[in-house]
């Protein structure tokens, strides 16, 4: 195959890899990636499995190669100088081949790197600075590539105070400049060194490089200050009696300043032990980087003393007039301390405010303490630890109640009373125990704290759950049935409760506004009160009010009961409408039509109708004819059914229709295909 034919076949794969028709290559480079410094020689092999083939080629702008018939091609170069070099192999197939024309890269990368890096400061090139000023320093670095994979940090002594990266692609080499920018120095920072390393990462297949800058030691110029210990020069300054200027005011600064103490105008040797009677304005000069000149006020100590009564009683919310006397130089700091705390007494004591008290009198010479007692009356506090419960049926539970007081508070309760519930009080708190939880325990439980100065009360809710909230009532009886125009009964509202302290009040409300204050009630109107809904109301203690409803009942039979329909001959397979009307009947609801075919009970009618006044009503029945009917008796009946709370009404029944049901002859077939008759009898 000519040589142009093989560059068609390399082309063509170039586009066949590109629109992914082979996804595998089977090349194998060795190495698949290099890192070369600088100038230095370079070898990577391209080599394949694959046999029969037409060859192997390097791409690559130094040292390329054509398709060379082999299984082995190496790419060399001796002086690697060209920093986006970028080598590729290629291999073309044998012409019934089953692989594809393909090429793999190799990546090279070519670094260089500097064999000094410098550090400068904007500062003196000395290195002296003066406190509190912002400086700058610069790492410069010249000649350096890839610089994607460099890392430069700044220390601060031998620790990093910053990392810089960079992300430019250039493969080039470049010249880098990095700028720790507001560099602020303290008298601490006197005799710090700073410097700047470069740090070269090539990965795996090549060496990590590192390079440190000279050391940047920096001096620091400050003062002179004048340092008087705990004291705020603009006050002046407070000495013990026996201490000194020396010992007590240092005068501070880099470089050492010269220090002259006068006072009056004279000078003074500032170690001699002072007395109170030095007390006075007092003149210190210092040279040294600047030249100061301060003044400053001397005070003498001496120790405070303290006078507190030893107890106090006050009403809650009255003023005080506790008097404690003090004195010292300085005047002494006065705390309060309650329980280890330091507290601030109110001017109006409160509850809280009662007990024991530490008062001290301190300054910065010595310290004297005394206690006191105050002890303040006051109502009882809001009631706490009385909270909703929900628990369950047949359970044990407890309510607690709890009051703060002076005197203590006396506690009692308002619940609905049962058998299951016990009082109980202990150090001044008081519990409800309930054993056997019921229904009747749900409900309302206050409790009320109270003593010579006031009293408080809290209520919580109780839910039993599981057991449904009962009104503790009992109507007798609970239904109540009266016949039109007959004789008015008597129902009688009583309360389930032995304890009357649960009840607050009892009542029937018969109709609106119409509210009767006895147990017993029997005002009927029997002729009209056809919709009288009574109830007994009553209110309890714990439960609140709660009622319960008479089912009453004022019922009329019926006028009439008539049957109404086919009256005549009804023919076989026929169906026929009958209806049987019922008169002025009450209440309809209760109201049951029954209809009788002979002996048989065939259909019940009932009625969906809340009316309470007489009505009409009519219930029907469709029949479908049969010879079986025929001279059957049919009718209705009407009752006004209450069981099993009352008794149900007599029936009052129609007058009945016989049925006559007409239908073709047939023809019965005799046992024997032979009939012996005799002379002069009749054939039918």
């Amino acid at each position: 195959m000519s040589k142009s034919a093989s560059v068609v076949r390399l082309f063509m794969g170039f586009i066949l890899i590109a629109t992914g028709v082979h996804a595998s290559c089977p090349i194998e480079l060795s190495p698949p990636s290099v890192v070369v410094r600088y100038g230095d020689p370079v070898t990577i092999n391209c080599s394949t499995s694959v046999s029969p083939l037409e060859g192997l080629g390097w791409e690559v702008t130094v040292n390329g190669t054509g398709i060379v018939e082999v299984n082995h091609l190496p790419w060399t170069v001796a002086n690697l100088t060209e920093w986006t070099i970028s080598p590729s192999c290629f291999f073309n197939p044998s012409e019934n081949s089953s692989h594809t024309q393909c090429f793999k890269k190799a990546k090279v990368v070519l670094y260089t790197f500097p064999e000094t890096i410098s550090i400068t400061c904007s500062g003196d090139s000395k290195g002296v600075m003066k406190e509190n000023k912002d400086y700058n320093f610069t790492c410069d670095i010249h000649n350096i590539a890839p610089v994607q994979n460099l890392t430069l940090r700044w220390y601060k002594r031998d620790t990093i105070i910053h990392t810089e990266t960079f992300d430019f692609s250039a493969k080039e080499p470049m010249n880098l400049t990095s700028v720790l920018l507001g560099f602020t120095p303290t008298r601490q920072d006197n005799g710090v060194t700073f410097r700047c390393e470069a740090h070269m990462n090539l990965g795996s297949e090549g060496p990590k490089l590192n390079l440190s800058s000279q050391e940047y030691k920096v001096t620091v110029h400050f003062g002179p200050e004048l340092q008087c210990s705990g004291t705020d020069l603009l006050e002046g300054t407070d000495l013990l009696e026996g201490d000194s200027l020396k010992n007590h005011c240092l005068v501070e600064g880099n470089p050492t300043p010269s220090v002259k103490w006068l006072k009056d105008g004279q000078p003074i040797d500032p170690g001699i032990p002072m007395s109170r009677t030095n007390s006075g304005l007092y003149t210190v000069e210092a040279e040294g980087s600047s030249f100061i000149n301060k003044t400053l006020r001397v005070h003498v100590l001496y120790g405070p003393e303290l006078k507190c009564p030893s107890s106090y009683t006050a009403l809650e919310y009255s003023p005080h007039n506790i008097t404690c006397t003090f004195e010292g130089y300085p005047q002494p700091e006065i705390m309060w301390y309650r329980d280890g705390e330091e507290v601030e007494l109110p001017a109006n004591l409160k509850r809280r405010d009662t007990g024991q008290y530490l008062i001290t009198a301190s300054n910065n010479l010595s310290s004297v303490n005394t206690t006191l007692e105050i002890n303040v009356i006051y109502p009882p506090s809001e009631i706490v630890e009385l909270e909703d419960s929900e628990v369950e049926l047949g359970s044990e539970f407890w309510l607690k109640c709890s009051s703060m007081g002076n005197p203590r508070p006396k506690y009692f309760w308002n619940y609905y009373q049962m058998s299951n519930v016990v009082e109980k009080s202990e150090d001044g708190v008081s519990y409800l125990l309930i054993h056997n939880a019921t229904a009747f325990n749900n409900g309302s439980y206050t409790c009320h704290a109270s003593n010579e100065r006031g009293n408080v009360s809290k209520t919580a809710r109780v839910t039993v759950k599981g057991a449904r909230q009962e009104c503790p009532i009992q109507i007798s009886p609970d239904r109540m049935v009266i016949q039109y125009q007959g004789t008015s009964q008597t129902a009688k509202c009583q309360v389930t409760s032995t304890a009357i302290t649960n009840v607050k009040n009892k009542y029937w409300q018969i109709r609106k506004d119409d509210r009767i204050d006895n147990e017993d009630w029997r005002d009927v109107d029997t002729y009209k009160d056809w919709d009288l809904r009574p109830v007994c109301i009553a209110t309890f203690v714990g439960i609140g009010t709660c009622q319960k409803h008479l089912k009453f009942t004022l019922y009329k039979t019926p006028d009439s009961v008539s049957l109404s329909g086919q009256t005549g001959p009804m023919e076989e397979g026929k169906q026929y409408l009958m209806q049987c009307d019922v008169a002025n009947v009450a209440p309809a609801s209760n109201l049951y039509v029954y209809w009788h075919k002979g002996k048989e009970r065939f259909n019940i009618g009932t009625f969906n109708d809340t009316t309470p006044t007489p009505v009409n009503r009519s219930s029907t029945v469709t029949l479908t004819a049969h010879r079986d009917h025929d001279g059957t008796q049919i009718w209705c009946e009407a009752r006004l059914h209450f069981m099993p709370t009352a008794p149900d009404t007599p029936a009052v029944p129609s007058k009945s229709h016989k049925m006559i049901v007409l239908y073709p002859p047939t023809f019965i077939k005799p046992e024997t295909e032979m009939l012996e008759i005799k002379a002069a009898s009749r054939v039918l």
